[in-house]
């Protein structure tokens, strides 16, 4: 092999693993970090470890990576405190890993902006499936022409496509990622019933399996939020509608 032709593969090597999508493991179990790192490098993924909490906060402001799989037991800070303190600047999807099983952690973690929930230990293949459905999620909001001049009211409702912002009564009200995302879908499909089935799909990228509890969740922190539990009407046996009045 000549020297142009060892400068050519050694360039596409490095295009190809500038194209690796990145993801961030916060994991203080060495060993699980590892085995689970060893894995999910085998299908072309870059992961990285970090083992505590403050330490994660600083790599994902500081470095973005594209998905970040954040344990909750961590030393320094939680996994429910990172969340908290990064959600407001990063927009990629954190998948929350724990070994405890209570309903209340899942409910707390979708309403600082986790985007799912995992108990541990993971089958690793549900874990590969459910990073490809968030990833591929990622992309295709990403790829979406928005108008970023867009926005919709509804008397003091107010929601800004643009900053992703909602404004109740003159007061701009904190939503999560994924409260935002599901708001914004059914008010820019108000007076249309959405199945949950079809919110599902156009929040998380995969078919709903008739368990999940994610959309009602979110729904129910959004009627809190913009205080109006009549604008968002569940229809029994066929999904939701946001009212135009």
């Amino acid at each position: 092999m000549n020297i142009n032709n060892k400068v050519l593969n050694s360039q596409l090597e490095l295009s190809f693993n500038y194209m690796k999508k990145r993801i961030l493991l916060v994991e203080d179990d060495a060993e699980l970090a590892q085995l689970t790192q060893e894995y999910l490098e085998n299908f072309d993924y870059q992961v990285d470890i970090i083992g505590d909490g403050q330490s994660a906060v600083d790599a994902i402001l500081n470095n973005i990576p594209d998905l970040i799989l954040l344990d909750i037991m961590l030393p320094e800070l939680d996994g429910i405190e990172v969340c908290r303190k990064v959600r407001p600047n990063y927009h990629g999807s954190i998948i929350m890993l724990t070994a405890r099983t209570e309903q209340m952690d899942q409910i707390l973690g979708l309403e600082i902006g986790a985007d799912d929930y995992l108990c541990k230990p993971v089958e690793p293949r549900l874990l590969l499936a459910k990073i490809k459905s968030h990833l591929r999620y990622t992309e295709r909001k990403q790829n979406k022409e928005v108008d970023n001049d867009k926005l919709l009211s509804f008397d003091e409702l107010i929601i800004n496509a643009a900053s992703q912002s909602v404004t109740v009564n003159n007061k701009t009200v904190p939503f999560s990622t994924p409260e935002f995302d599901l708001l914004w879908l059914l008010a820019n499909n108000a007076g249309s019933i959405l199945s949950r089935d079809h919110i599902f799909y156009e929040l998380r990228g995969v078919e709903y399996d008739g368990q999940n509890r994610f959309v009602d969740i979110l729904i129910s922190h959004i009627r809190n939020k913009i205080g109006n539990t009549e604008q968002i009407k569940t229809i029994r046996g066929k999904g939701y509608i946001f009212c135009k009045k």
